[in-house]
């Protein structure tokens, strides 16, 4: 089944105001959980949105609390989340860093204390729509086996990466597990296997069955060494730079809460943009010259099919598991 997407909004919002939020973060949150779906990010979006209004039924998530900046050094500031919603954290926090990127040229926050962000590039494409280059990344529970090793020690850490251009956004996106969670859930419900392996089942083999994955929290890193070192790297900078958790402090908790984040804005007033834009779009093009692997098949930048998903959407409307909308009807 597929619904207008603002109608989609219009029904998120009359649930977080149930919930106590006021009506200008509720507008902002319900806002950006739907335009995650329409994006074609459903897993950050509606289908996450039940357990969002869990956590904040029970207590992990403040509705009303606010991020405050408590120490300073040059273009760097460390905040505290006080436990307020994370894509609400997230956003201020990504507008803080460009407020001194303007300044200074490049501006950086880094946040303890806050909740998941839903989808990360949410904030990429923030900086990239006012013409800055974005870099943002978050910590999680341990949900990732440390290359070598069949514990899930490490969190899958995503990663953001934004560059602005007139013709569409450049946004990467991307957790260090070969296949997000967001990415295998969307598969579950779909009753669907991975392409490729994803994770351990409960016998430490792997497996391509996400719903086993889902149990067992024992996804594989991409690139296997590579992304296990990348993500002990961004855990590292996250909590350093925020004096907040780290991966495996956060995995004591009772729910993945208490998250540690880094947003860094870059201002590109002072690049040529003519010479920017014909830079990256010289490269797209290179890019779209790939001999397909398959029938079919053809090369995308980040970013380029959630251009073409949302389009599709806005005009036939955000596709949603029936169930999914039941349920939250029924919050």
């Amino acid at each position: 089944m597929r619904i207008p997407h603002l109608k989609i909004q219009e029904i998120l919002l009359q649930k977080l105001l149930l919930l106590g939020f006021r009506e200008a973060k509720a507008e902002m949150l319900s806002k950006t959980f739907m335009e995650s779906s329409l994006d074609g990010v459903y897993s950050h979006g509606l289908n996450r949105f039940p357990r969002f209004h869990k956590n904040v039924k029970q207590g992990y998530v403040h509705p009303n609390a606010e991020p405050e900046k408590i120490s300073s050094s040059a273009n760097l500031e460390q905040w505290d989340g006080n436990l307020g919603p994370g894509i609400y954290n997230a956003t201020r926090c990504m507008s803080r860093a460009m407020e001194i990127a303007g300044d200074a040229g490049i501006g950086c926050v880094a946040l303890s204390n806050t909740n998941h962000w839903m989808r990360g590039g949410t904030y990429g494409w923030q900086a990239a729509e006012n013409g800055f280059i974005g870099i943002c990344w978050t910590n999680t529970a341990p949900n990732m086996v440390a290359w070598g090793s069949k514990s899930a020690l490490l969190g899958n850490n995503p990663l953001v990466i934004a560059i602005p251009r007139e013709e569409g956004h450049v946004v990467l996106d991307m957790a260090m597990s070969q296949y997000s969670y967001g990415r295998m859930h969307t598969l579950e419900i779909n009753n669907k296997m991975l392409e490729f392996p994803g994770g351990l089942d409960h016998s430490g083999h792997l497996t391509r069955d996400p719903a086993i994955i889902m149990e067992t929290e024992k996804a594989i890193p991409m690139g296997f060494w590579k992304g296990s070192a990348l993500s002990i790297v961004l855990d590292m900078l996250a909590a350093i730079l925020s004096s907040g958790k780290a991966t495996h402090s956060i995995g004591m908790e009772s729910e993945e809460y208490r998250l540690s984040q880094v947003f860094i804005a870059i201002h590109t007033q002072w690049l040529d943009p003519k010479l920017r834009d014909a830079t990256i779009n010289d490269i797209i093009r290179n890019i779209h010259t790939a001999e397909p692997a398959k029938e079919g098949d053809r090369t995308y930048y980040p970013g380029e099919r959630i251009l073409l998903t949302r389009k599709e959407n806005l005009k036939s409307g955000i596709p949603v598991n029936k169930d999914i909308w039941n349920t939250i009807l029924n919050l």
